[in-house]
């Protein structure tokens, strides 16, 4: 099915010149849709307004969709083009009015006697009872209308319907539009999409609240997620954090140390090796995270010293391991870390964590990534996720690579700001932006 809405825009150095420019090339049958100030007056500067306009198309049929044909029929064939408001502005106030009849029905059924038969009217009472059924059809239908102002409402995304064979539905609009704001890659958008489409029921089609819900189940079945498990009678976990500089290394270090000594049902003995020999300050900080909690710490500074510090915390059941902060294209600092892991002797696997701040586009996570990648990864971590809004670009990344996620780094608290990961936190924060209550 073709679009059945031409968007056009003009611009001027006031809403009025806009509005008058676009009167003189398509007249007063388009639907206003936004006015928007694109440049400011400055020094020098002359101000810029754009209106967006919508025209239907030629060709559409009387079989258009309701959402089309409401949207005609409240705008641009009650009003001519000079005396609409923008199809925003129009469309809460209509919102407003249907929560106003929303609240106005509450009322009728509240004072609604059950003792009274239904349809008879209360004595000194001119105004009939309203029955349930039909009180129940009003509802419905007040919903119905609704949702699909709420349609109105998305139908112009900034991003277009992606470029997929299968058009995409008007009640996919607002799902469409947040997952497309939150940093998702958009091929992986338009993949999940057509996923979607194709295994989504008809009958769940039916509105965006529905059409999320699905969504948001789909996109939770594609998560890897490592579960946390803790170490079995006479083993003992070894975990290395590698990443960039500045992703907070070392205090998921510290909120990881203290996890596993006192917030556990047990309380397992823990010990630190530090790489990171580089950064004085870094060394220092993990020394004094150390003294305040009792916890053996060993320094490596080359390669063969690495099994000796591992041998020498050989009594702990979690050795925590930090590393010197590199650039991604930092390869010397990288291959030091691997002669590190080459070096090691000892019985134990290393966990390799990934840790990356989630305030940093896709592109450079996944560049990331690929740079470490040589290290041997096994889980991802990510950090800062308080600091940003937009996560689709962790998904887009766990999607790419089919890593699992072991824990999300949420604040600068130790231990407080540090949560097992979940594909429901992810979500969450994916499509609503962080909330710290459902960490």
């Amino acid at each position: 099915m073709k679009n059945k809405m031409k968007i056009l825009t003009f611009s001027g150095k006031s809403p009025s010149e806009a509005l008058k420019r676009a009167r003189i090339e398509v007249g007063d049958e388009g639907m206003l849709i936004e006015t928007r100030e694109i440049q400011k007056k400055a020094l020098g500067k002359e101000p810029l307004y754009e209106i967006v306009i919508g025209l239907e198309e030629e060709d559409i049929k009387k079989e258009s969709s309701a959402t089309i044909k409401l949207t005609s029929n409240m705008y641009s064939k009650q009003k001519p083009l000079h005396q609409q408001r923008p199809i925003k502005q129009e469309s809460e106030d209509v919102l407003y009015n249907i929560s106003n009849a929303a609240a106005q029905i509450s009322e009728i059924a509240d004072v609604t006697n059950p003792l009274f038969e239904y349809g008879q009217n209360k004595s000194n009472n001119v105004q009939a009872v309203v029955q349930p059924k039909e009180l129940k059809e009003i509802k419905s239908q007040i919903n119905k209308l609704g949702d699909k102002v709420n349609l109105i409402q998305n139908m112009f995304w900034d991003e277009k319907s992606p470029d997929i064979e299968t058009q995409i539905p008007p009640e996919f609009a607002e799902i469409y539009k947040l997952s497309s704001q939150s940093g998702m890659k958009k091929e992986h958008l338009d993949e999940i999409m057509k996923m979607t489409l194709t295994h989504m029921p008809l009958q769940m089609r039916e509105n965006s609240t529905t059409v999320k819900r699905f969504f948001q189940t789909l996109l939770r079945k594609m998560i890897p997620i490592r579960l946390e498990s803790m170490p079995g009678i006479g083993a003992k976990k070894v975990i290395m954090l590698v990443g960039p500089t500045g992703v907070g290394k070392t205090t998921s270090i510290a909120k990881l140390a203290a996890r596993y000594s006192y917030l556990m049902e047990k309380k397992y003995k823990v010990g630190l090796v530090v790489l990171d020999t580089y950064r004085i300050g870094a060394v220092e900080q993990l020394m004094q995270y150390a003294r305040m909690m009792k916890l053996g710490i060993e320094t490596v500074v080359d390669p063969p010293e690495f099994t000796t510090a591992l041998d020498s915390l050989k009594y702990c059941d979690y050795i925590l391991i930090d590393t010197m902060g590199s650039s991604p294209y930092d390869k010397q600092k990288i291959e030091k870390i691997y002669e590190c892991l080459s070096a090691n002797d000892t019985e134990y696997n290393v966990d390799v964590v990934l840790t990356m701040p989630s305030s940093i586009k896709y592109e450079d996570m996944l560049m990331t990534y690929e740079n470490f990648s040589n290290l041997g990864i096994d889980t991802l971590m990510f950090t800062k996720l308080d600091e940003t809004r937009g996560h689709g670009n962790i998904f887009s990344l766990v999607y790419e690579t089919k890593k699992p996620i072991s824990y999300f780094s949420v604040g600068q608290e130790v231990p407080e700001d540090l949560v097992c990961a979940t594909s429901d936190f992810l979500i969450e924060c994916l499509l609503h932006g962080f909330n710290r209550s459902k960490a």
